[in-house]
């Protein structure tokens, strides 16, 4: 048994911790749907025929932006990190706030880099910049805060999946984990997978036609990685996973990583700004013509697995989290 009295941050996960936080708040009501740690964003009720969302998301120098990373791309990352969680709800941006701790011998060229990174990523995505807060700090530390709106009859939240139903990816999860593992090895990597890691592009458009094509019963981004999205959304709608090894979209290869190498980075890295959501297996042409992804697995009754050549194998509720050991990309 665990005495809460002597633990310390390190000994919980992030999810953990989140849960203990929020055990102290106090449960909101009236105008708030969806509250801490429930969801990847808070839902508050303005009146009218659109609920705000709202999101928020840390970054530290040392634990989430690699090493050879321009300010450019700290900044495109910070907001881009925000954007996908209002992504995962078929959201449209309204606006993000960016706070930065800035270490004092910071030189004033790379601030305005990390400006100009924040803008065209908001920019983008059809939204801007619109206030924030800086102090000083021993570490850069970038906290952003990202607004939405989503009309009231199209919210998607991360529970819903039923059994039965369809397990869908957009993009190639374990891009962000490749270009990790090739950058740790000093392995040559592409451009394109590099990309995947130093400018991630949140599924704003294609969450947008999802939620519009009326056809999905659940979603959220895996930016903590697939593996561990997969027991956030069977935990939340209380269903379970089987996805297929076979059916993972191709990574590209890299000389020098394994066959081992690829799925560990699809399925257990972070980083990757892609949606995970659920159809029922009648909706597929209407999510089709939404955008474009990748069926994956079914949903089951319970249990979190993946079927590979050698058998059925359970899928650990491992990948990117904070005060634990990790894979790799931010959360």
């Amino acid at each position: 048994m665990r005495i809460i009295g002597c633990m310390k941050a390190s000994e919980l996960g992030e999810r953990e911790l989140i849960s203990h936080i929020t055990k102290s708040l106090t449960k909101t009501g009236g105008n708030v749907l969806v509250g801490a740690g429930e969801d990847d964003c808070a839902v508050l009720d303005i009146g009218g025929e659109d609920y705000l969302l709202i999101t928020t998301d840390m970054l530290h120098r040392k634990t989430d932006f690699p090493p050879l990373m321009s300010g450019w791309q700290i900044g495109w990352m910070s907001v881009a990190v925000n954007l996908s969680d209002i992504a995962s709800k078929g959201a449209r941006p309204i606006g993000v706030l960016m706070a930065m701790g800035i270490p004092p011998d910071t030189e004033l060229a790379f601030i305005d880099e990390i400006a100009k990174g924040m803008d065209e990523c908001a920019s983008r995505y059809g939204t801007g910049v619109i206030g924030g807060d800086t102090d000083s700090h021993d570490e850069l530390t970038i906290t952003g805060t990202a607004l939405g709106l989503v009309k009231k009859e199209l919210l998607v939240h991360r529970s819903g999946a039923k059994q039965g139903d369809l397990v869908c990816v957009t993009g190639h999860p374990g891009m962000a984990g490749v270009a990790l593992l090739a950058l740790d090895k000093d392995l040559p990597v592409g451009s394109e997978v590099l990309k995947a890691l130093f400018e991630p592009a949140p599924r704003i458009n294609e969450g947008i036609a999802l939620t519009c094509s009326r056809s999905v019963s659940s979603m959220m981004d895996i930016s903590d990685g697939l593996a561990l999205s997969l027991h956030d959304m069977g935990r939340a709608g209380g269903v379970g996973f089987k996805i297929y090894e076979s059916r993972l979209p191709a990574l590209p290869r890299v000389r020098g990583l394994k066959n081992e190498d690829l799925l560990e980075a699809a399925v257990y890295s972070g980083g990757d700004f892609e949606l995970l959501f659920t159809i029922s297996p009648d909706k597929t042409r209407g999510a089709e013509k939404a955008c474009q992804f990748t069926i994956i697995g079914e949903v089951i009754e319970k249990g979190i697995f993946i079927e590979r050549a050698a058998g059925v194998w359970e899928l650990e509720a491992r990948g990117y989290e904070h005060f634990k050991a990790q894979t790799a990309g931010p959360s």
